[in-house]
């Protein structure tokens, strides 16, 4: 392998990012022709047409597109490893989070700015839904997880518990009344949650007398994102049940009321996930040792 291959790959991903030899020969401050050149000598080496170019438009094939995939991926590891084993490169790169919707609105998005203060050479790329996703297809460095896991081939670690609040808007409570028992709630019209991914109904568990109920309240909505459950519930279209840090602010402006709070909701573990590697790259291992604090502070507000 030639000693300036990885300069190369380097070129070309910033050509891909870009759109453009000009505008990526500026960013790497090389001139235009060096770039056309590593473009085409990759391009030979590999024995593959990466780009096509006109005079207009820069396009990557089906293939190039696989080999720019593998390419960024392989350059962050030398990245991760010179940083881990250095003991003054600080942590860089690229930072790909999954993470579910509540806890990205509640938790991350708010604190963010302190974790880019901290480690300003960390690009950031934040995915978050309420869909499991293919982890090692997207490429994903590390991935938040909200209730019980699955087995998986992810090095997994337990953060600790959110507290789940049952709620309802005030048009709610006034148009349907308020459930004073669990078993008020067989009159009551809910907003219910379902797994994309399995299609199951998401349980209301409560511990009654020490004993942990589950039910599952008539729907008047089933959704699949967070989002929109508290959206629905927000409208009074029915009762919700979410994650203590979402519907807080919404309690305290009085948008929402907590009810049944003489029954204890069954509170749900928070963990963390990344792929099982040699050595986790120092950008992982930040995000995870950060995190790990702000949600232990969060925690320790709603206790």
């Amino acid at each position: 392998m030639r000693s300036n291959m990885i300069e190369y790959i380097n070129i070309f991903i910033q050509v891909v990012d870009q759109g453009s030899f000009t505008k990526a020969a500026d960013i790497l401050q090389l001139h235009r022709p060096a770039v056309s050149k590593a473009i085409q000598q990759l391009e030979d080496d590999l024995g593959v047409k990466l780009l096509h170019r006109t005079t207009r438009k820069l396009s990557i094939t089906a293939k190039s597109d696989e080999f720019y995939q593998r390419a960024k991926q392989v350059l962050a590891e030398v990245d991760g490893m010179m940083a881990n084993f250095s003991l003054t490169l600080p942590p860089r790169g690229q930072l790909r989070l999954d993470v579910p919707l509540s806890l990205a609105h509640a938790i991350i998005i708010p604190h963010l700015a302190q974790f880019q203060s901290l480690y300003p050479d960390i690009e950031v790329v934040l995915v978050s839904s309420d869909k499991k996703s293919d982890l090692i297809t997207e490429g994903v460095d590390c991935v938040v997880r909200l209730g019980e896991l699955q087995e998986s081939s992810f090095i997994s670690r337990r953060l600790g518990e959110i507290r789940m609040v049952t709620c309802a808007a005030p048009s709610y409570l006034q148009r349907y009344g308020r459930p004073e028992t669990l078993a008020d709630l067989e009159r009551h019209r809910a907003v219910n949650f379902f797994s994309d991914h399995s299609r199951d109904v998401m349980e209301w568990k409560f511990i009654e007398e020490g004993v942990v109920v589950s039910l599952r309240p008539a729907s008047s909505m089933l959704v699949d994102n967070s989002d929109v459950l508290l959206s629905c519930g927000l409208a009074g279209l029915g009762i919700i049940q979410a994650s203590c840090h979402a519907l807080a602010p919404h309690i305290a402006s009085g948008k929402l009321e907590e009810i049944l709070t003489q029954y204890p909701s069954v509170s749900k573990p928070v963990s963390v996930m990344y792929p099982d590697r040699r050595y986790l790259p120092p950008q992982v291992r930040v995000f995870i040792d950060w995190f790990s604090e702000i949600f232990a502070s969060k925690s320790a507000e709603t206790d």
